[in-house]
């Protein structure tokens, strides 16, 4: 089978292979072109950021860089951006002039809906200032291909799918994105939780469900790397070395700030039981990190619910919390038996829901999968709004709400 045209359901060349290779970009700077000097590689390294390796790739394979190799690895993208690449600024700031802005806005929700459809699309049919809280867990960088995968165009010019993407700055800019459009649909005191996981630079198998990546992490899945159907190589990026980790969380944080975002707090998810992880040299995984972002330095929050609330939907575990709210969070992982295998417990959104909103609400999961987050939404005595781009996991959430009706919290 070939691999670079691989597609899950059919649809060829919808997903690929990803190859982190960081693009060789450049834009001139004429005001230099008279300056004759040249700089060690490792000075020039240490000063861009870069690896020895990347700085011989762009400048050639040279003792020295010249003034002008210089200005080509500062036109790199892969400076302070934040979903738009600096050689990409103009061209999107232009783009975005033209578009027209109207769009169909549709009345949200007296209960709960769930609506089909890509984040950016949908985003533009939600009025601004109306959400209150988003809370989400969104797909991790290169680790999974989702059955009913969209296929997205992205404001720095690459398309794939959520998730998908050949780098991690390519993942970290597109969540951006997302968070920008999303930004503008929320209340001024409201917040966004957003659930990530951090990624490895490594050589692996893009798995294709739960089961897949379970039999994998127990050894009990012996085919070579290559005989994988689609795979992530670990060779090419501008500085990530293989089997080093990618610090995603930490790159999403500091972009989010950057378009204007308050990082309120940088919460720390203590997994009571986590999938076995074999590896000879690091520590295992046991965390996942929750992103508290809002609109102003003062959100709505209150600590009631922590104290109140069922355990199952947020509420203080009294075995391994203390009553202290603290930025660890000690909470059990999801069974996975709703059909979707990676959503996360219906306790984290329920204590994100349950810290941020008052009766009434409108609660909103931009990537709803089974619906965990709707019916923690319901249980709090909120409105819910869910999105996917899969049919199955929104015939699944649908199922899953439909059964339960709105209550006041905390009984």
């Amino acid at each position: 089978m070939d691999t670079e045209s691989f597609a899950v359901g059919g649809n060829r060349d919808s997903v690929r292979d990803i190859k982190p290779h960081s693009p060789v970009a450049a834009l001139r700077r004429d005001r230099y072109t008279d300056l004759d000097s040249s700089y060690s590689i490792d000075a020039v390294a240490k000063a861009v950021g870069m690896s020895p390796t990347f700085v011989r790739k762009v400048v050639g394979r040279h003792p020295h860089v010249s003034s002008d190799g210089v200005l080509a690895l500062l036109d790199q993208d892969a400076f302070h951006e934040t979903f738009v690449p600096r050689s990409r600024v103009i061209e999107f700031l232009e783009a975005r002039r033209a578009r027209d802005t109207s769009a169909n806005l549709i009345p949200n929700p007296a209960d709960h809906e769930l609506r089909l459809g890509h984040v950016l699309d949908l985003a533009r049919t939600v009025p601004e200032g109306s959400v209150n809280c988003v809370v989400t867990s969104t797909p991790y960088w290169g680790m999974r291909i989702y059955e009913d995968s969209h296929t997205a165009i992205w404001a720095d010019g690459e398309t794939c799918a959520y998730g998908h993407e050949q780098t991690p700055e390519g993942f970290v800019r597109h969540t951006v994105e997302v968070l920008d459009a999303l930004s503008h649909l929320l209340t001024d005191d409201g917040s966004i939780w957003w659930n990530v996981m951090d990624s490895f630079n490594t050589r692996t198998q893009v798995r294709r469900s739960a089961v897949e990546a379970l039999r994998a992490m127990q050894g009990k899945d012996d085919r070579r790397w290559s005989e994988h159907a689609v795979r992530r190589y670990s060779a090419g990026h501008s500085y990530l070395k293989d089997g080093e980790q990618c610090l995603i969380p930490a790159m999403i944080a500091e972009r989010a700030s950057r378009i204007g975002l308050y990082v309120k707090t940088v919460v720390t998810w203590a997994k009571i039981s986590t999938l076995p992880e074999p590896q000879e040299s690091r520590v295992s995984r046991n965390l996942e990190y929750i992103l508290h972002l809002t609109k102003r330095r003062t959100p709505k929050f209150s600590r009631r619910a922590y104290h109140e609330s069922d355990p199952e939907f947020g509420g203080r575990n009294d075995e391994l919390e203390s009553r202290k709210l603290s930025d660890v969070w000690v909470l059990n992982t999801s069974t996975g038996r709703e059909g979707h295998g990676a959503q996360f417990p219906t306790a984290l959104p329920g204590r994100c829901i349950g810290l941020t909103t008052e009766p009434g609400d409108l609660v909103l999961d931009p990537f709803v999968g089974s619906g965990n987050s709707g019916l923690a939404a319901l249980y709090h005595g909120c409105t819910f709004l869910g999105w996917d781009v899969s049919q199955t996991y929104i015939s699944i959430a649908k199922e899953r709400l439909g059964s339960v009706s709105p209550r006041l919290p905390f009984v």
